[in-house]
């Protein structure tokens, strides 16, 4: 009995430290209670010492290392795929964040959240209001479109307010604004012109000026930067090839280190051969950022011959620099071109950082891209995406069918409802991530999510956009707000990282390595045969996966119910249930390594859906996350509340996706019934759900603050601001619509005739009212035409291709 009563202590105390532990010693006391019962004597007293000898081999490391590690070691070895070291760079680069939180399967709620995102500050609200606000002024979209370029003032404006210099400090005369205020004018131009969006956001992304702040010498900061600032130098970075797009570690571009005779003397530098395609500014840059494979074969550096990846900054005045021919990507008006080198000599101190960074691109590259990639391209989508719901909202309102607006129909309200929660999801993370950012994180797996996802949902919310607008959207002209962002959509889910590879290789490839607690540290002791810190590793993942097996199982037995509880009553299910995919996902994810190893690598369809589930938990995050922060509005209830449930129906589909398609159909049932003891619990928004989001909009104070920011034009006979004029008198004169309908069904008013000329003479509605309801109607007529063009137009439209 005091064996018993000893083993139940025991069990009880490595439950609570170390669920592994526990369920193995849980076991032992079952053994042995059924041998004291079953086998009496010897036998229960044989039992015992087998089960403590168990005990021994696996938790006294020293028998363990010795007799059960090194067979472990062997096999794990002989599963892992071989990473290169472009692949190593780029799984390292950058930091982890909430993404480690989500691979934990315990997210800290608290420490979530507890954060806080940094405020705009007075200097750049007042950038925004001003600078940014006049820019859009200056510019009109389709009239950039038609003449291929901004105006000059335009050009000019830009460089004397320094919008190139919005992440260079204020000591080298840039503006020294933070992730969070370069996110708010990016996304607020890409509102207006996203030729105008691109041209800053490229020289403020990923290019000269963020590799000299964060690895230039000072001689190159100080002379390049304040340059860079006020547009007396135009940047552009070359790192895209015909034959490297997505695998940019297989550039072609060539640097050979050697010795030159100029003015009678003997410099060491580097004669430079490239070909770069689709680079943006290239047509006009001054100074080209350049990513090429350096190689010394005269051993004048030193013993290495292959030094690898460079980066170096060019004049394009260079001999045999060549510019100035352009890309037509989709018709967009932001110069994007290719450029060529032919024995370029480049002295050694032209590489950013100097001698001493000769080889160092790839990571200077990736680190830069980990920041960059979170900021530029969510936020362009998140102006594209309040632009289009903004003009859609107010389209639907104006435009009637079957003497009804279009709003009114369910087919149009489905769409618009998706819209809104797009809109509103891809918001939520950009503000998030831009904080974290701000916070000093490089966050690389969040940045990629940011990327592919905000610009997939960005080109749905523009799709869903053009089926309601119709033949006002797909009709080119000055009256047409969202075509120029339908046809360049394309171009954002390519650049950057093209999104099937981002979503199928780089957000799980990295962020299961990086983000996992134990696997980098299984993977580096394996890589130094280290057996002492391989078995240290390898036996707290082995617990780790147990805790999130039992974890996962419990929540999914109970939804998510035993979870911490965080938020109000609306936002605590949700929490809930984010809690429980974390640790479905975290356990899962374990699984699948376990059973393919190294063949996941190769599995893009069951990593992508990995990827699917992993970014969708945070997208989700984000979500609950921003109305926490807005003091959980009235307002936003229905609408984070239909974002969240479209977020978890993504992820547990994905999950779902992920047991169905894995090879062995046993343990993907064993798995099913585990992590969805009741089927799927989660079911796609309610049509009621919907209505209430669109319903929500009504107010224009709402409508506003979901489309908070974004330009509006001043202009009010054309475009956007025409449709807001026209919406702001129809929302004006709808108690007298109601007036004139509900006369008409009280058989007051007879329809047919002038029916407002009767309502005047019937003391219905007065002449001021009268006016002002024709007025809305001739408002009505004008917002939804759309622009035709002489024959002759359509003859001068030629671009000749030449070689």
């Amino acid at each position: 009995m005091l064996i018993l009563f000893f083993l139940f202590v025991i069990t009880l105390v490595t439950f609570y430290t170390n669920i592994v532990i526990g369920w193995f010693t849980a076991a032992t006391a079952t053994l042995v209670l059924w041998s004291s019962i079953c086998m009496p004597g010897f036998w229960f007293y044989g039992s015992t010492l087998v089960a403590i000898a168990i005990s021994c081999l696996i938790f006294v490391p020293t028998l363990r290392k010795r007799i059960i590690t090194p067979s472990i070691f062997k096999q794990i070895k002989g599963m892992l795929p071989t990473i290169g070291e472009t692949e190593r760079i780029a799984l390292e680069a950058g930091t982890i964040w909430w993404d480690r939180e989500i691979f934990s399967g315990n997210p800290n709620w608290k420490k979530m959240f507890s954060f806080s995102e940094k405020p705009l500050s007075d200097e750049e609200r007042a950038f925004l209001d001003g600078p940014v606000e006049e820019l859009c002024d200056m510019i009109n979209d389709w009239d950039v479109t038609q003449q291929w370029d901004m105006p000059k003032k335009a050009w000019d404006f830009i460089k004397k307010e320094k919008f190139f210099g919005m992440i260079i400090p204020k000591q080298y005369g840039g503006l020294g604004f933070g992730a969070r205020a370069h996110s708010e004018v990016v996304a607020k131009l890409a509102s207006r012109s996203t030729t105008a969006a691109v041209t800053v956001m490229v020289p403020n992304s990923l290019g000269p000026a963020e590799l000299l702040l964060h690895y230039g010498t000072d001689t190159q900061k100080n002379y390049y930067l304040p340059k860079l600032a006020t547009g007396e130098e135009i940047p552009c970075f070359g790192l895209t090839e015909p034959t490297a797009g997505s695998d940019a570690g297989g550039l072609k571009s060539t640097g050979i280190v050697c010795r030159e005779t100029i003015d009678g003397e003997e410099i060491t530098g580097i004669r430079l051969n490239w070909e770069k395609r689709w680079i943006t500014l290239s047509p006009i840059a001054t100074v080209l950022g350049l990513a090429f494979m350096l190689k010394d074969p005269d051993h004048i550096l030193g013993d290495e011959e292959n030094i690898g990846i460079t980066c170096a900054l060019i004049p394009t005045e260079l001999s045999g620099v060549q510019t100035g021919r352009r890309h037509n990507p989709l018709h967009s008006a932001f110069h994007n071109g290719p450029t060529w080198g032919k024995d370029v000599f480049i002295p050694l101190d032209y590489i950013i950082g100097g001698q001493k960074m000769a080889g160092q691109g790839w990571r200077m590259l990736m680190e830069s891209l980990a920041a960059g990639r979170s900021i530029s391209l969510p936020a362009m989508s998140t102006g594209n995406s309040k632009l289009a719901l903004r003009t859609t909202y107010m389209y639907a309102n104006i435009r009637e069918q079957f003497n009804l607006p279009i709003v009114k129909f369910e087919g149009v309200e489905e769409k618009l409802s998706e819209i809104i929660a797009h809109t509103y999801t891809i918001d939520a993370a950009r503000t998030l991530t831009a904080g974290a950012v701000d916070a000093g994180e490089q966050p690389s797996v969040v940045s990629a999510i940011m990327k592919a996802y905000t610009t997939e949902l960005g080109r749905k919310t523009i799709n869903h956009a053009m089926d309601i607008c119709a033949g006002a959207a797909i009709t080119l002209g000055p009256k047409n707000v969202l075509a120029n962002t339908y046809i360049s959509m394309p171009i954002s889910i390519t650049v950057e990282g093209a999104n099937i590879l981002t979503r199928t290789l780089i957000i799980y490839g990295q962020g299961a390595i990086r983000c996992h607690p134990h696997i980098q540290d299984e993977i580096e002791a394996i890589e130094k045969d280290d057996l002492d810190q391989f078995d240290q590793a390898f036996f707290h993942h082995i617990a780790f996966v147990s805790k999130n097996k039992v974890r996962a199982f419990l929540l999914a037995l109970t939804d998510g119910r035993l979870a911490a509880p965080y938020g109000d009553q609306h936002s605590k299910p949700i929490v809930r249930k984010l809690s429980r995919y974390s640790a479905t996902f975290a356990f899962l994810s374990d699984v699948c390594m376990g059973l393919l190893g190294g063949a996941l690598k190769r599995k893009e369809k069951i990593s992508g859906r990995l990827a699917d589930a992993l970014s969708w938990i945070y997208l989700t995050t984000a979500i609950v996350k921003r109305y926490h922060d807005h003091n959980e509005k009235a307002h936003e209830v229905a609408v984070m509340k239909y974002a969240s449930q479209y977020g978890l129906y993504q992820v547990q589909e994905a999950i779902l996706g992920v047991l169905h398609n894995l090879p062995n159909r046993w343990i993907a049932k064993s798995l099913k019934i585990l992590l969805f003891p009741w089927g799927r619990t989660v079911e796609k928004p309610t049509d009621q759900l919907g209505h209430q989001v669109v319903q929500d909009l009504i107010e224009k104070e709402h409508l506003n603050h979901f489309t908070e920011s974004i330009y509006i034009p001043k202009d009010t006979t054309t475009g956007l601001g025409l449709l807001e004029k026209t919406y702001d008198l129809l929302m004006e004169t709808h108690h007298i619509d109601q007036k004139i309908k509900k006369a008409i069904k009280d058989k007051v008013l007879t329809p047919g005739g002038d029916i407002l000329a009767q309502a005047v003479k019937k003391d219905i509605i007065t002449e001021s009212e009268q006016a002002k309801l024709e007025e809305c109607e001739v408002l009505k007529l004008q917002a939804i035409q759309v622009d035709d063009f002489a024959d002759e137009t359509f003859k001068n439209t030629t671009i000749t291709a030449t070689a």
